[in-house]
C-alpha cells in the first residue's frame, strides 16, 4: 500500500471492516471526506449514470434510478441517497487510461488496407480457449469465410484496437463505421509492454502505447513476433445503433462518457454505480464518474481505467496515464452499511 493511501486511510477512517487474506477491507465514509468533492461537476456525472442505471440490477438500485428520473440535483441525488465505500483488497492503487481509437479503412482489401478486423466464428464462441493470436494469424483458418468487417491499414494500430476493444473505422468516402467488442479467443493477455522491459529494451517508465507503437514500427520482423507475444485475439461486431457523435458501447451495452465513465474490476465494483476517483501524479483528477465498463487488465478493487474519448489526442493522453490515487464506490445506504461486518455498522 502507498504512503499517500496509509495516510488517506488515517485521516479518512470512519468504520472499518477488518482486513482479512480472503476479503477486501470496507470503509464507509462521509461526502466531506473526499477530496475535492464539492468542487465537481455532479450534475456531468448524473447524465452519465442516467444512461446506464435503467439495465442495473437489484431492487434497490431500480427503485433509485427511478428516482432519479425526477431528480434536478445530481449532488443533491448522491448525496441523499448514497454513502462513500473505500473497497480495498491491498493492492496498490494504479489508474490507467483508454480510448476509442479511430483507424483508416475499407470495406474492401486494397493494396494499402490489408489488415481484416474480424467477426468471431462459430467454433471460437463454442469452447471457452480457442487458437493463440499466432495460429489465427498464420495458419489461414479465418481466410475465405466471409467474416472480414473491414480491412485497415496499419497492423499495429489494430492490434491497440484489440487492446480498446472497440474503435471507429473512417472509410474513403469519409462514412464512419463503429466496432465493438464481439468476443475472444479466451487466451490470458499478455503485456508487450512488459515484454519490452523482460527484454531490457525500456526501463518499466518508459514504456506507453506510442512507444511500444514507434518500436514496432521500427522493427517490422522482430516487431511482429512481439505483438504475438500476447495470445490473446480480440474479435469484433459493427455496432450500427450508436450514432458516431456519441461514445462507444461499454460492458454495459450502452454508450460511455468522456471523462465521466471507467472501467473497473466487477468483483469489486458494481457495473453503473457512481465512483470517487481521486487520481494523483502530474495531473491530478478528482472527479465523479460512472463504471460502465470492464477491460481484461482491469483486476482489483482500486483498479479503474478512464475513458478519455475518441481519437488521437484522446489516445496520446490516455497512453500517459499510469498514476497513484484511490477511488471510493457510491453504495445505496442499506448496501454500503450491509458491507460492514457484523457488529461493525
Amino acid at each position: 500500500m502507498t504512503r499517500w493511501l496509509r495516510l488517506a486511510l488515517v485521516l479518512g477512517l470512519v468504520m472499518t471492516g477488518p482486513a482479512s487474506a480472503n476479503e477486501p477491507t470496507v470503509t464507509v465514509l462521509e461526502f466531506n471526506q473526499l477530496n475535492g468533492w464539492a468542487e465537481d461537476d455532479h450534475d456531468a456525472a448524473f447524465r452519465a449514470f442516467l444512461e446506464t442505471c435503467p439495465d442495473m440490477r437489484g431492487p434497490d438500485w431500480r427503485s433509485l434510478c427511478a428516482l432519479a428520473q425526477h431528480q434536478k440535483s445530481g449532488r443533491a441525488f448522491f448525496e441523499l441517497f448514497f454513502r462513500p465505500v473505500l473497497i480495498e483488497d491491498g493492492a496498490a492503487p494504479l489508474f490507467t487510461g483508454y480510448f476509442e481509437p479511430e483507424l483508416d479503412g475499407s470495406l474492401v482489401p486494397t493494396a494499402r488496407f490489408r489488415y481484416p478486423i474480424y467477426r468471431m466464428p462459430p467454433e471460437a464462441q463454442r469452447v471457452s480457449l480457442w487458437l493463440s493470436r499466432r495460429e489465427i494469424e498464420t495458419t489461414g483458418v479465418m481466410t475465405g469465410r466471409g467474416l472480414e468487417i473491414a480491412w485497415v491499414d496499419d497492423a499495429v494500430e489494430l492490434f491497440f484496437l484489440q487492446v480498446q476493444g472497440s474503435g471507429r473505422i473512417k472509410l474513403p468516402s469519409g462514412r464512419m463505421i463503429r466496432v465493438g467488442y464481439g468476443g475472444k479467443n479466451g487466451h490470458t493477455y499478455r503485456s508487450v509492454g512488459m515484454e519490452l522491459v523482460r527484454r531490457g529494451v525500456y526501463d518499466s517508465h518508459q514504456v506507453s502505447a506510442e512507444v511500444i507503437k514507434n518500436w514496432v514500427r521500427r522493427n517490422p520482423v522482430d516487431g511482429e513476433e512481439l505483438l504475438r507475444h500476447n495470445p490473446s485475439f480480440v474479435f469484433f461486431r459493427e455496432v450500427n445503433q450508436v450514432p458516431a457523435e456519441k461514445g462507444p458501447l461499454g460492458a454495459m451495452n450502452r454508450s460511455i462518457t468522456t471523462l465521466r465513465s471507467i472501467a473497473v474490476d466487477p468483483q469489486f465494483v458494481t457495473l453503473g454505480a457512481p465512483v470517487w476517483i481521486e487520481k494523483a501524479g502530474l495531473e491530478p483528477m478528482h472527479r465523479l464518474m460512472i463504471a460502465q465498463d470492464t477491460g481484461s487488465a482491469i483486476k482489483g478493487a482500486q483498479r479503474a481505467d478512464i475513458f478519455f474519448g475518441t481519437g488521437d489526442e484522446a489516445g496520446q493522453q490516455a497512453g500517459r496515464l499510469k498514476d497513484p490515487g484511490r477511488m471510493v464506490v457510491l453504495m445505496p445506504i442499506q448496501r454500503a452499511y450491509a458491507m460492514l461486518p457484523e457488529g461493525e455498522e
